[in-house]
C-alpha cells in the first residue's frame, strides 16, 4: 500500500494543477464528469503551491481554473470541517470571484461564468445526493435568474455520502472517481481500484499522476500540509480568544451602560424629589395644612416629612 491520499490538498493541487499535459488532461475529466458538461480546455491560473502559511486567513489550496468560454471554477478539496463556517466561507469565495471580473465599459450580461466546486469529506446537505448545485432562488424555489444565464453557481460534492460497498459495475462516473479519491492510497490492493486502473480510462489518467509522486515527495507534501492545518489550527484558537475578547468586552460595556442607566434614573428620581419638595414648601407657606397637602400629592404624611427632610 502506498502512501499518496488525493485527500490531501497539497497532493489533490499536485495533481490535478501542475503546469503539464497530463495533469491538464486530468483536469479536464475531472470537470467534465462533475460539472456534466464537456470541457476541452482549460488553464490553471494559481498552479503554484503556496508556501507561506503564516499570514493565511486558513487554508487556500484551491485551484483557480478558467475553461473554454473563460468560465472560471474555483475548486477544493476540504477534507474537514472547521469552526469557520464552511457555507459562509464559500459563499464569500464565490462572491469574491464573481466580482473579480473587470466589467468597466461593459454590459452587465457580459460577465462570465463563476463556480465554486468543492469536494467535502464530510456531510453538510440534508439530503442524499451526493452533488448538490447552488443558485439564487427565493423561498419557494423560483430562480431570480434564468437558469440559462444563471453565472454563479456552487456545486458542492459531499463524497461521505458515496457508498463504497456499492457494485463498481453500478457505479456512474461520479462515484467512480470519488471512490477512487478516497481508496487511491491502496493501489492495486483494492480490488475494485484494480479494476478500474485496469479498464477506466480516466482513472488511468489519474493513477498516472498519483504514481508520479514519490515516497520522498509525499513525506514532503504531509509536512507541507501538517504545517498548514496547525496554522488554521492556530488561527482558529486566534479568532476564538479574540471573539471571546470581545464577548468580553461587550458585557463590560452593557455592564457600565447599564450602571449609567442606574445613575441617570437616580438623578431624575433625585430631581423629582426635589421638585416636589419645593413645591410642598411653596404650599406650606401658603399655609396650606400638612393633611390637605397629602391629599393633594396622594403621599402619606410620613413620606412628606421623609421629603422634607
Amino acid at each position: 500500500m502506498r502512501s499518496a491520499n488525493l485527500l490531501n490538498d497539497f497532493a489533490f493541487k499536485y495533481v490535478f494543477g501542475e503546469d503539464c499535459k497530463e495533469a491538464n488532461d486530468a483536469l479536464k475529466s475531472l470537470l467534465t464528469v462533475f460539472l456534466e458538461r464537456k470541457v476541452n480546455k482549460v488553464v490553471v491560473k494559481n498552479s503554484e503551491i503556496v508556501k507561506d502559511f503564516s499570514k493565511m486567513k486558513s487554508p487556500r489550496l484551491d485551484l483557480l481554473v478558467e475553461f473554454d468560454d473563460r468560465t472560471t471554477v474555483d475548486l477544493e478539496m476540504q477534507l474537514r470541517q472547521t469552526k469557520d463556517n464552511l457555507p459562509i466561507r464559500f459563499s464569500y469565495y464565490l462572491a469574491r470571484l464573481h466580482g473579480s471580473q473587470q466589467l468597466e465599459g461593459k454590459y452587465y450580461k457580459q460577465l462570465k461564468e463563476t463556480i465554486v466546486l468543492v469536494f467535502f469529506n464530510v456531510n453538510l446537505i440534508e439530503n442524499d445526493k451526493m452533488c448538490n448545485t447552488f443558485t439564487l432562488k427565493n423561498e419557494d424555489g423560483l430562480p431570480f435568474v434564468k437558469e440559462t444565464e444563471d453565472r454563479m453557481k456552487i456545486r458542492t460534492v459531499e463524497m461521505a455520502k458515496l457508498d463504497v460497498n456499492k457494485p463498481l459495475e453500478d457505479m456512474n462516473e461520479q462515484e467512480k472517481m470519488i471512490y477512487y479519491f478516497l481508496n487511491c492510497h491502496k493501489g492495486m490492493d483494492d480490488s475494485k481500484i484494480k479494476v478500474m486502473i485496469e479498464s477506466d480510462g480516466v482513472i488511468q489518467m489519474l493513477e498516472k499522476r498519483v504514481e508520479t509522486i514519490s515516497d520522498d515527495g509525499w513525506k514532503k507534501i504531509i509536512e507541507d500540509f501538517q504545517k498548514l492545518h496547525e496554522n488554521e489550527e492556530r488561527m482558529e484558537r486566534q479568532l476564538e480568544l479574540e471573539e471571546a475578547h470581545k464577548q468580553v468586552e461587550e458585557a463590560h460595556k452593557q455592564v457600565e451602560e447599564a450602571h449609567k442607566q442606574v445613575e441617570d434614573a437616580n438623578k431624575q428620581v433625585e430631581q423629582k424629589n426635589q421638585e416636589i419638595k419645593q413645591m410642598i414648601q411653596l404650599m406650606l407657606t401658603n399655609g396650606m395644612s400638612l393633611e390637605f397637602i397629602s391629599k393633594s400629592l396622594s403621599k402619606s404624611e410620613d413620606e412628606i416629612r421623609d421629603l422634607l427632610r
